[in-house]
């Protein structure tokens, strides 16, 4: 890995575009989260790495592992979300909500997860939070606060409607971890 990223590092500028991959076989040996997320992040950080993917285990008859049980795929989807959010968020592994046992929730993503826990009864007004704050607001992503920083520049924004005109696809998703012009966003109820 170090030569790789050496070699990567001092490539031509359009031979960089290849980078560096990995992949990592989840579940089959105990691992947790926490272990697969801090070795992506280490990868990230300090090797250069473009990409980590994630694959369940499956068990294939007439090898070692074959009475091992299959990883619930939804775990390969969390991961996916929390690498997303350590290689272009800006998050580390810390900030990461996993439970007492190094795994994640499987029934939330890890960004609503954390939001759940620190912005519910804490929320961010919207006029004053910073591009790392603003990450961290579920349906809020790199392109959506960068726009809301810009817009904060022309005027208030006081709304969900100025959200969607911002271009950021999920307010509803946004609105309970958030404050516009000092209060929180009024919601429609769900029918469904």
């Amino acid at each position: 890995m170090v030569q790789l990223a050496e070699g990567i590092r001092s490539a031509h500028p359009y031979e960089k575009l290849a980078g560096t991959v990995t992949q990592f076989v989840v579940g089959a040996v105990g691992d947790t989260d926490q272990e697969l997320l801090s070795l992506s992040n280490r990868l990230y950080r300090h090797y250069g790495l473009t990409r980590a993917y994630y694959s369940g285990f499956s068990p294939v008859t007439q090898t070692p592992f074959e009475n091992l049980p299959a990883t619930d795929p939804l775990r390969e989807h969390r991961l996916y979300q929390a690498s997303f959010l350590l290689r272009d968020y800006g998050w580390s592994v810390e900030d990461l909500p996993f439970l007492s046992d190094g795994n994640m929730l499987l029934d939330m993503d890890p960004k609503r997860a954390w939001a759940e826990r620190y912005l519910r009864e804490a929320p961010i007004e919207i006029m004053k939070a910073s591009r790392r704050q603003l990450l961290r607001v579920p349906g809020i992503g790199p392109v959506g606060a960068d726009a809301i920083l810009k817009a904060r520049h022309q005027g208030k924004l006081t709304e969900v409607i100025d959200l969607q005109k911002l271009g950021i696809r999920a307010p509803h998703q946004a609105s309970p971890y958030i404050l516009l012009d000092g209060r929180r966003p009024s919601t429609q109820l769900r029918l469904f």
